[in-house]
């Protein structure tokens, strides 16, 4: 019952086309005809009543039982019926429900089947059909003009197909308008989700580039320092205590800035104002690698200028990327070189001697360009391929080199200072 449900009205309106037609047809006299017209005509009832059920569901079918019934008539010298002015009911499906061939094909039927009826009929039966639709005053009019009769019936039959033929094309183009209306809503939502999602990916992503950044570069302080602290002799407290003052120093920045970057992230999945960003001092850097026990030699060139927070940001989270590959990567008896360059962009070069002496002092890398010849490079790693992302989020770039001769290692970044 259910997969019948949908077929419900238009098996109604069947059934009330096939009705009236039956009373139509045993309504007529059969004194006028040669033989008893009635069987004919209860079958181009049928057919009628047939189609228009069929018009919304299988409209192409429809179409096709009308012309069937029309050959029929044709044939058979079969004449008209008022209800056959329901076929209307199915021009208004053909265009409304049909596919595109069907609605060129009964675009095209109506034309036709009027050229056909003027030429088939006489104008007795359609006198007789105008009288009987209560259309007296037309009856009138064109019974003056003749044989011209024919015109008055062409058009009048296109016009009770044709109007309802148009009546479904524009409820057709209608409906897909609404359609395009609700499909261009859904891309329009399915776009600010993905937009969403993305917008969420790149803030784990950046959640994890700041988390290992402080994580990483804290934890290699910490570390030499507490290496450097082994190689005290017992006696020497005071160089002791100054360690373990620089080990918990350490260990407090990093929680503070640990603090800083979740407090960030949550202010920007919640809307909350994010707290106020500590002051991004490159020196602080410096001195606290310094602190670890490691040589720091800095060089600056031209007058610093003022950099907007979040380049100011990046160029601090860069170096302290570059030395904490510094510390874990070079030798511990050659000093550091720390390089910053003011010249249009900030250009921030970290060097470092390689230990040749074990593998794990090989520097994760991926150069940003290929090397020149006989400069070698190593596969890649997450802080490196963080400080690049970084970089090129804001218009910089960077490059990282590592020579045999002398075995040094080499990150160079280019920190744009002002926003773009």
């Amino acid at each position: 019952m259910t997969a019948w449900r949908p077929w419900l009205p238009d098996l109604g309106a069947g059934l009330l086309v096939l009705l009236l037609g039956v009373l139509e047809v045993f309504n007529i006299d059969p004194y006028y005809y040669v033989g008893d017209p009635r069987p004919a005509l209860l079958l181009v009832v049928v057919g009628i009543a047939i189609a228009v059920s069929l018009s919304r569901h299988l409209p192409a079918a429809a179409l096709a039982v009308v012309w069937v019934v029309c050959a029929m008539q044709v044939v058979t010298g079969t004449q008209l019926l008022m209800i056959e002015l329901a076929i209307a009911a199915v021009a208004f499906g053909t265009a409304r429900w049909g596919s595109a061939g069907t609605v060129w094909l009964s675009a095209m039927s109506i034309p036709l089947a009027a050229v056909i009826t003027v030429y088939w009929i006489d104008s007795g039966v359609f006198y007789a059909a105008l009288d009987t639709a209560g259309f007296q005053a037309l009856v009138d009019q064109t019974s003056r003009f003749g044989d011209r009769w024919q015109v008055t019936a062409a058009v009048a039959g296109m016009a009770v197909l044709g109007v309802p033929w148009l009546a479904g094309l524009a409820l057709r183009f209608s409906a897909r308008a609404q359609q395009s209306r609700a499909s261009q809503v859904v891309a329009e939502a399915e776009r600010d989700q993905a937009e969403e999602i993305a917008q969420l990916r790149e803030e784990q992503a950046r959640l994890a580039r700041d988390v290992h950044d402080v994580v990483g570069h804290s934890l290699a302080v910490i570390l030499a320092q507490a290496e450097s602290a082994q190689y005290l002799e017992d006696a020497d407290t005071q160089r002791l205590k100054q360690t373990m003052e620089n080990i918990a120093t350490s260990a407090r920045s990093s929680l503070d800035d640990v603090r800083q970057v979740l407090a960030s992230t949550a202010a920007n999945t919640s809307g909350v104002p994010a707290p106020r960003a500590r002051h991004a001092d490159l020196d602080s850097l410096v001195d606290g690698v310094r602190a670890s026990g490691h040589e720091v030699v800095t060089t600056e060139v031209g007058t610093p200028h003022p950099m907007p927070p979040e380049l100011e940001v990046v160029a601090f989270r860069v170096l302290q990327e570059m030395l904490t590959n510094a510390i874990k990567h070079g030798r511990r008896d050659r000093p550091v070189l720390v390089e910053r360059h003011w010249e249009g962009d900030l250009r921030i070069e970290v060097q470092n001697t390689i230990d040749t002496t074990t593998d794990e002092t090989r520097p994760l890398a991926v150069p940003a360009e290929p090397p020149d010849a006989g400069d070698p490079t190593v596969s890649g790693g997450q802080g490196i391929d963080g400080m690049r992302r970084r970089l090129e989020a804001v218009g910089g770039r960077l490059d990282v080199r590592r020579r045999t001769d002398p075995p040094t290692f080499t990150a160079t970044a280019w920190v744009p200072v002002r926003s773009r």
